[in-house]
């Protein structure tokens, strides 16, 4: 949970900043969205907060950042669709390497073929579908309120646990995400959409 704060806040931070820099500007009706989407995703993450180690949480921020600039850049990356997969194609040698030198320490690791086969449906699909549609719709939204939408990413996934995992409906899930996505209605309702 912990880590899941410092990255999203990194992502909103980076993506922020460079809006303000642009010359966004958020209204009051804005800031407060952005405070009540803040709150709502501390509320939903809270119980599991605890210090991360330092090294992980650089590493965190640094992920946060990068994906804040990676979606900046793809605002006007053209055909989101084909970005979106000549990327994760050139992010592929990458991951293989990175898997195998991880495996190479535990001596009686195994690949589990239903393993691989939900690493790949995770990642090669419903990211790369969740990436090409966010992709799309990016260039529609000032970097602000784009920043601000993102913070929906971690109550899309908890109410994905909750429909695919049975998990329970708990009072603070309801609370937190209205908030976040009460928080997201109120900064994007109240931003004019970018145009070009």
């Amino acid at each position: 949970a912990t880590g899941a704060l410092l990255l999203f806040g990194a992502v909103q931070a980076t993506m922020i900043c460079y809006g303000l820099w642009r010359g966004e500007r958020f209204g009051a009706r804005q800031l407060a969205g952005l405070a009540l989407a803040v709150g709502g995703l501390v509320g939903l993450l809270l119980p599991g907060l605890s210090a991360p180690p330092l090294l992980g949480a650089a590493l965190m921020l640094m992920a946060g950042a990068a994906w804040g600039v990676y979606s900046i850049r793809g605002r006007g990356a053209g055909d989101a669709t084909r970005v979106t997969a000549g990327n994760f194609l050139r992010a592929v040698p990458f991951a293989i390497v990175l898997s195998v030198l991880s495996l190479l320490p535990l001596a009686d690791a195994r690949l589990d073929a239903a393993g691989v086969g939900y690493a790949l449906a995770s990642g090669a699909i419903t990211s790369g579908l969740g990436y090409a549609i966010w992709y799309t719709v990016l260039p529609m939204l000032k970097s602000t309120s784009a920043a601000t939408v993102q913070l929906s990413v971690p109550v899309i996934a908890a109410l994905g646990g909750i429909v695919f995992l049975g998990e329970a409906v708990t009072l603070r899930f309801v609370l937190a995400s209205s908030a976040v996505l009460g928080g997201i209605a109120l900064v994007t309702l109240a931003a004019p959409s970018r145009r070009g």
